[in-house]
């Protein structure tokens, strides 16, 4: 397992959560929910002081398919979202397959007793968390970077 930071990002319509790891790469936490602008430089600016905070050596952002794989509106944001990411970095950005990330966020706020009102500002960060899980996942089982280059989909 590659030392260093990780950060993931869930891309949604309204909010943006991020998570990151520690150095070792064994713990992933919520970080930051970030409330997306009207202009996507804007949303990315906020994300950028928060890849600055974390220094990771690596981006995940999540990849929202439907369960048959085929993509839908909010992966072509995704998609949009993470190449303007990508542009704009030397880390390298990945996509994360992130089906039903955000049914087992909203499963594990209500077993933790919170509603999806009151959960509302953390629900993205907790998906974030188990897209980066994921990540982690992967590379200790396969010993490679997990997931798809930004490169390898377009837009």
């Amino acid at each position: 397992m590659r030392s260093g930071r990780r950060l993931s990002v869930d891309v949604g319509t309204v909010r943006i959560g991020v998570a990151a790891s520690d150095f070792h790469a064994i713990l992933a936490s919520g970080v930051a929910t970030i409330v997306r602008k009207e202009s996507l430089d804007e949303t990315l600016n906020e994300l950028c002081t928060v890849i600055n905070d974390v220094e990771p050596i690596e981006i995940y952002v999540g990849l929202p398919v439907k369960m048959s794989g085929e993509h839908s509106a909010s992966t072509n944001d995704a998609i949009r979202f993470a190449h303007a990411l990508a542009a704009g970095q030397t880390i390298p950005v990945r996509f994360i397959d992130e089906r039903l990330t955000t049914v087992t966020a909203a499963g594990a706020l209500r077993s933790s007793g919170r509603d999806s009102k009151s959960g509302r500002k953390i629900i993205d960060q907790i998906a974030a968390t188990i897209i980066l899980e994921q990540a982690l996942e992967i590379e200790r089982v396969t010993k490679r970077e997990p997931g798809i280059s930004v490169e390898e989909i377009r837009e």
